[in-house]
Order: structure tokens, then C-alpha cells, then sequence
């Protein structure tokens, strides 16, 4: 198995949720790897239709002050663009360009998210589907390689972060809303939940130590267990509606800004 280590504690991604290992090259952050938002969402085209009314979020008049809470919240951002793709609300794409550069531009990427907005919106008008994808998976590349650039390695795994407990939100309300076990299992990844359990843990203590942090630790580490599908049974309606509930949990502590 591949072996992608974080900058400080060496958590191992999940293999199918790495991007392509050429690109890490050539963008020369072979030191630094998080989970891509755009493999999270990879699940999603098993898993249509997406409820749209059920998942919808608004942005925030105000953006945060402190820096975790941007990091995180651009991941949500992020993640919120593939969903807005995924589910063909190209009308949505110019906000979403405006409000990728407003956070961008406050951790200090302003300049290489203006790229990808511009491009966002050229790509939306001509409804290139797969350009917007491509542009929005630049987007949180780049932004990470600005923030490992700056030192900031911890807040480019907030962005990861973000985007996975969005997506988790989004791909456990679909389930829920049309079960299968079939279904179900697309989103049974004990790994994943691993994996993002250590990358809070091994986070600076001036965040790692945020009540709202210990809060989201507990809860994933509790999803890892409910995520555990024994050999011979099959995931049940049940499990997924309790996961949907801490699903909920850990996207109200994300989003908890510091005061």
C-alpha cells in the first residue's frame, strides 16, 4: 500500500482517496499529502439522487477571523462546489467563485485561487463539467501548497478535513433517504474515519486543544466503530441514521468558530 505521509504525524491516507502522485510531483509537495476533497466526492455518482433540499447550506455573511476556522471552512467551500457540479446547479458557480476567492485571499492564496475562479466561471458558462471538477481539485492543491509554503501544514489538513465531513453529511443523507445496503457500504470507511481521528489529534495544541476539536475527536472515533461491518452481515437503515446524526454533530463542532 502506498505510503503518504502528513508533515508531522505521518498519518497514512486512505490509497484511493490520494490524487495522482505525478501531479504531487510536479507541484513538488512530495513532504505533504491530505485526502483530495475531489476523491470524497467520487462516491457521490453511486449514490444519486442527492437530496439537494435536505443537505442545502448557506455561506456565512461574515467570514471567520481566525485561521482554523477559514481552513476548515474552505473545505466545506470546496466540497460544496463538486456538490453544486455533481448535481448540475451551474446558476450557483459565480457566488461560489466569489466566495473561494474571499477565503482564499484571507489565508493568503489569493492569488492562485483568482486563477481558478476565473476559470470556474468561464468553465460554468460553457457547462464543462469535467474543467469544473478539474478546477475546483486545483484549487485545494494549490491553496495547501501556499499553506506548506507558509508553514501553515496544519491548516491545509483542516481544508481536507472540511471537505470529507461535508461530503460524510451529503453521501449519509442520500443513503438515508433511498437505503440499500448495497448503498451503504460506500460510506462504511473505518479508514477514512481513522485517518482523520489521528490528523486532529496530531494538530497544534492551540487547535487539537479547542473544545469543539475534542468534541469532533470523540465523534469520529465513535464513527469508526459504527462504520465496522462484520463479515457475513450487511449495513442496516439503523446504523446509517445514527451515522447521519453524528454526521450532523461533527458539522455543527466544525463549524463552531472560535470566538
Amino acid at each position: 500500500m502506498t505510503k503518504a505521509t502528513a508533515v508531522e504525524d505521518k498519518t497514512e491516507v486512505p490509497e484511493d482517496l490520494l490524487d495522482d502522485p505525478h501531479r504531487l510531483e510536479e507541484l513538488a509537495v512530495n513532504e505533504f499529502t491530505a485526502p483530495s476533497i475531489a476523491k470524497l466526492f467520487d462516491t457521490l455518482q453511486f449514490l444519486m439522487p442527492i437530496p439537494m433540499a435536505d443537505v442545502e447550506r448557506k455561506m456565512p455573511a461574515r467570514m471567520p477571523l481566525d485561521r482554523a476556522d477559514l481552513a476548515i471552512e474552505l473545505g466545506f467551500l470546496i466540497a460544496d462546489g463538486f456538490l453544486v457540479v455533481q448535481s448540475g446547479q451551474m446558476e450557483k458557480v459565480e457566488d461560489l467563485a466569489k466566495d473561494l476567492t474571499r477565503y482564499g485571499k484571507a489565508l493568503g492564496a489569493g492569488e492562485r485561487v483568482n486563477r481558478h475562479s476565473a476559470s470556474l466561471l468561464d468553465s460554468a458558462k460553457k457547462g464543462n463539467v469535467e474543467q469544473l471538477k478539474s478546477e475546483l481539485r486545483a484549487t485545494q492543491k494549490d491553496v495547501e501548497i501556499e499553506l506548506v509554503t507558509l508553514k501553515d501544514a496544519d491548516l491545509a489538513h483542516l481544508i481536507s478535513l472540511g471537505g470529507w465531513i461535508r461530503a460524510l453529511e451529503v453521501a449519509v443523507a442520500a443513503v438515508d433517504k433511498q437505503f440499500s445496503p448495497e448503498r451503504a457500504r460506500k460510506i462504511m470507511r473505518e479508514d477514512i474515519a481513522d485517518y482523520y481521528t489521528e490528523s486532529v489529534a496530531g494538530l497544534e495544541p492551540r487547535i487539537s486543544e479547542r473544545a469543539n476539536y475534542l468534541e469532533m475527536r470523540d465523534i469520529l472515533a465513535g464513527l469508526r466503530n459504527e462504520m465496522v461491518i462484520e463479515e457475513g452481515k450487511e449495513p442496516t437503515k439503523a446504523q446509517i441514521a445514527d451515522i447521519r446524526k453524528q454526521a450532523a454533530n461533527l458539522v455543527k463542532f466544525a463549524l463552531q468558530r472560535q470566538q
